[in-house]
């Protein structure tokens, strides 16, 4: 259901960025969490006061309809969504001298910080996309034998968790150490930095929540090293998405590491749905444990046979108003519901199979 709410507000969200307003038409108005209703009427009142004074008359018209239409939306409200409220309406026609006002409301996933007012023509988005952003996130080190930096990758925003320099000398002998006694102090202090990098990297994403996939990257041969040794264990090992040659460690190398990687990261989710598509494919060629359409996919979920539930994007926007009854229902017996884009070969052949479908848990 959480996928399923995160994809219907992500194609919102999609949707009011391609609306353009032939005028100064488009209202955007932002609650944030525990705002006074009463107050944020009022605030609206006097805006339609202030939009008297528009000089074009079917202008001054949709703006005046477009808050009318919040103003009774608002007074629906015993009090201020949990979260907060994000308000969208005004003339979306494409058309001159035609008038479709609409309005869209959001109960976003996170809270509203921002208290905001604007008409413009575009709706004012960006507190939207900063919170589809925080959805992905990436662990990421960069490291040679000098330090390393641990972040994190929220969107498009790095953050950094930590850096650590290290005790390593460099390749030439100090002093009148013998070249191989010297040699073996060298590779006993790199040993024991990498296993602290290693250390590191997994007490910051063991816990962490949402954490995509992680990826290693830094100048010289030691990220590979760091990868392919036992410096990490099990379960961070199989979050790495890639090892990335780098310039540079620190923030610097981060940000250097990400502009590399981004067709790495494009490719993580596409690799987990591809995955379920063949064996989904194969069982079906086989006859084995696949069924598909509507009437034969709902006939296993209901009888307690359905072990993952697939729908295609395509049937979520054809089906939009029982879709989510339909997840209700397949969580309620323990499926797992997948929901499958139509970028890929075989995402559109589930499309072109009715766009539902699911593996079985046994043969009947």
């Amino acid at each position: 259901m959480a996928d399923l709410k995160d994809r219907k507000f992500r194609r919102t969200v999609e949707q009011l960025a391609a609306i353009k307003g032939r005028h100064t038409e488009l209202v955007t108005v932002y609650v944030p969490e525990g705002a006074n209703l009463g107050t944020v009427v009022d605030q609206i009142r006097e805006e339609q006061s202030t939009a008297q004074n528009i000089k074009s008359k079917q202008v001054r018209k949709n703006v005046l309809a477009a808050l009318e239409k919040i103003v009774a939306h608002l007074r629906g409200y015993r009090k201020t969504p949990e979260k907060g409220l994000a308000l969208f309406c005004g003339n979306v026609s494409e058309k001159e001298g035609v008038t479709d006002i609409q309005l869209f409301v959001i109960e976003p996933p996170e809270s509203v910080k921002v208290r905001l007012y604007r008409c413009d023509q575009i709706f004012v988005i960006d507190p939207l996309k900063d919170m589809l952003e925080e959805k992905e996130i990436y662990g990421l080190i960069v490291l040679d034998k000098s330090e390393f930096t641990i972040g994190i990758l929220k969107g498009s925003r790095i953050e950094v968790l930590k850096n650590q320099e290290s005790i390593v000398p460099g390749k030439t002998k100090k002093g009148g150490w013998s070249a191989n006694r010297y040699a073996r102090i060298r590779e006993g202090l790199l040993e024991d930095f990498l296993k602290k990098a290693g250390e590191s990297l997994t007490e910051e994403f063991k816990d962490r929540k949402g954490v995509v996939g992680i990826i290693i990257g830094g100048p010289g041969p030691i990220k590979e090293e760091f990868a392919d040794k036992d410096y990490l264990n099990y379960e961070i090992k199989k979050k790495v998405l890639g090892v990335v040659g780098t310039s540079y460690t620190g923030e610097i190398g981060l940000k250097e590491m990400i502009e590399r990687s981004r067709e790495l990261i494009a490719k993580a989710q596409a690799v987990k749905e591809a995955d379920l598509l063949e064996k989904y494919f194969t069982e079906l060629a086989t006859d084995g444990l696949a069924v598909y359409g509507q009437e034969q996919t709902l006939r296993f979920l209901r009888m307690g046979n359905m072990d993952t539930l697939l729908l295609s994007e395509a049937y979520l926007r054809d089906n939009d108003a029982k879709v989510e009854q339909l997840i209700k229902e397949a969580e309620s017996m323990g499926t797992k519901v997948e929901l499958i884009s139509t970028d890929s070969p075989r995402g559109q052949q589930l499309r072109e199979l009715g766009g539902i479908g699911g593996l079985i848990r046994y043969k009947m």
